[in-house]
């Protein structure tokens, strides 16, 4: 039984909303954020990402740069302004991005059914980036970005969503500097017992987006209950700022590759070790259409790669459903025997390029010399993402791109 309440969110005036809203923290480097809030002194990127007003030379990491997400939280509450809503409600957010349009529900989500995975995951985090958000939280008092979820869908939900759609004038709606439309609405007063009980109903919930930051909660919330002496479990840090989807709007783009070094190999030497477990094509397509087969650019082409029916038969053996994704068939049969990357996760001769920057992001880092070749990959359906979850299997780093992303700085939690 999954649990979901209503909060009282911090959010901008609605004239501010384009101005405070930003990118989530963790999709762009210091360079890009800083360029982001280059010219608005309101972006939520100086809260989420403050370090991009301090010395270059400062440890992103360091007290000093929390302290400085704490100050800059503070000045835009009045600068913005910003205002905290005078009682809890739930909250509607919609993304419309090249007409297709994905709507959730935008509430407090309970840490223990993070912890005992009423809330399942598909990801292992790291530890560094899980200290950041949760010094992050426990500094600025809030939680500032949202946890991206998913479930499958209810019915009765997915009427209280019509009907707040067609009868009820929207908080925001504003188009973003990328073309992502973001709408988000208040969901009546008298819809609230009924979210609450649909979603009891609901088994699990799963994490599609933010397990740094769901994990971020849950530690935040063990830091607050040992310094709590009169902790009850109602208090706000039990709960964590999430938004809830129906699977069947979700839009799960590839997660691609690009190598550094081709581990010794020339690329004839690649070719010919490749096309042991591969059949390979020159070919003008660069993103794969069906399952089990990878777009490689190597020195100006582009190459098609086709899995042997001997690799997945040998893969389908397995007892592990996340064995059988084909970011797995790639890692086990050619990315590791081959070009030597044993842990993606650690290895310093791969990189990761989100399916939104496209294949030209691929083509532009193997030509301009940074990287020796680049893959593309098809994408993981939600439904193997919910079948790795259930299974409570972990899937290889940097598998899944959902887009489009929630901004920040719409809905904040404070804790």
């Amino acid at each position: 039984m999954a649990i979901i309440k209503p909060f009282c969110a911090l959010r901008p005036v609605p004239e501010a909303v384009p101005l405070v809203a930003s990118v989530p923290y963790d999709v762009v480097n210091y360079d890009e954020a800083k360029e982001h809030a280059a010219d608005k002194m309101l972006s939520f990127l100086r809260v989420t990402r403050a370090e991009i007003e301090l010395d270059p030379d400062v440890d992103p990491y360091s007290k000093e740069v929390y302290e400085k997400a704490k100050e800059n939280l503070h000045r835009l509450k009045s600068a913005a302004p910003m205002v905290v809503d005078d009682k809890p409600h739930f909250y509607l957010y919609r993304l419309e991005m090249n007409g297709k349009v994905q709507t959730g529900i935008a509430a407090a989500y309970s840490v223990d059914d993070y912890d005992n995975n009423v809330i399942l995951k598909h990801e292992k985090t790291r530890k560094v980036k899980e200290d950041d958000r949760t010094n992050h939280i426990i500094t600025t008092g809030a939680q500032t970005g949202p946890v991206f979820l998913t479930y499958r869908g209810v019915a009765a939900i997915n009427e209280i969503v019509d009907r707040t759609l067609s009868g009820n004038a929207p908080l925001y709606n504003f188009t973003a500097n990328d073309g992502i439309k973001h709408t988000v609405w208040m969901i009546s007063d008298e819809d609230v017992e009924k979210i609450i009980e649909e979603i009891s109903k609901v088994k699990n919930l799963y994490i599609a987006d933010g397990h740094h930051r769901a994990a971020s909660a849950s530690r935040a919330r063990k830091l607050k209950m040992e310094t709590n002496p009169d902790h009850t479990g109602s208090e706000e840090y039990n709960f964590f700022l999430a938004v809830l989807f129906p699977a069947e709007q979700l839009n799960i783009l590839p997660y691609n590759r690009v190598i550094f070094d081709l581990n010794g190999n020339t690329i004839e030497e690649l070719l010919d070790k490749a096309a042991e477990k591969f059949i390979i094509n020159k070919s003008w397509q660069k993103q794969p259409s069906q399952r089990r087969s990878f777009g490689m650019y190597l020195n100006g082409s582009w190459y098609m790669l086709k899995a042997r029916e001997s690799i997945l038969a040998s893969s389908s053996l397995s007892k592990s459903v996340a064995e059988t994704l084909d970011v797995s068939i790639l890692q086990d049969f050619l990315l590791n025997p081959i070009l030597g990357i044993d842990d993606p996760r650690t290895n310093k001769n791969i990189d990761f390029v989100g399916g939104i920057r496209g294949t030209q992001e691929l083509e532009r880092l193997v030509d301009s010399g940074k990287a020796k070749a680049a893959f593309s990959l098809y994408p993981v359906s939600v439904d193997e993402l919910m079948k790795i979850s259930d299974a409570g299997e972990v899937m290889p780093p940097k598998s899944t791109w959902f887009e489009p992303k929630l901004r920040d700085g719409l809905l904040t939690h404070l804790i």
